[in-house]
């Protein structure tokens, strides 16, 4: 999934119904932290937090070394160094932070609480989570 450069902000809201149409609620630290303003209009995109693999996205071009196996699974939407910003989404059971990102995959920062926005380089990738060190607290 390719992410323009143009985003503003990101974050897991609930769709709620409200009679006839429906509502995202925007939190107020993104209008309070200056990414969005209050009767502006927006482009919304939305991604759902299940992990639905997206064959055509994810279909791999292997050379000759790959196996079968590794060509059908898909890949880890992180790299080792990579330098991200994620919003702590939950607290696993060793106390560490939870963060996802596309496709649901989830990201372990330890030393963070929910709710927090931070930046994190990522240290460790496995093929269901990564480990992401905080570099930035509050972005």
């Amino acid at each position: 999934m390719e992410i323009s450069d143009k985003l503003l902000c990101l974050f897991s809201a609930e769709v709620r119904s409200d009679g006839d149409s429906y509502t995202v609620e925007i939190p107020r630290r993104e209008v309070e932290t200056g990414s969005i303003e209050a009767g502006e209009t927006y482009r919304v995109a939305l991604i759902s937090r299940e992990a639905k693999a997206d064959t055509a996205a994810e279909t791999a071009t292997t050379s000759t070394s790959t196996t079968t196996t590794e060509a059908d699974e898909p890949q880890p939407p992180v790299e080792v160094g990579e330098l991200r910003y994620v919003e702590i989404e939950d607290i696993g059971k060793q106390g560490d932070g939870i963060a996802r990102v596309e496709r649901g995959y989830v990201i372990i920062v330890p030393d963070a609480e929910v709710g927090e926005r931070v930046k994190i380089e990522i240290t460790e990738v496995k093929s269901n989570f990564a480990v992401g060190e905080v570099i930035e607290d509050e972005f």
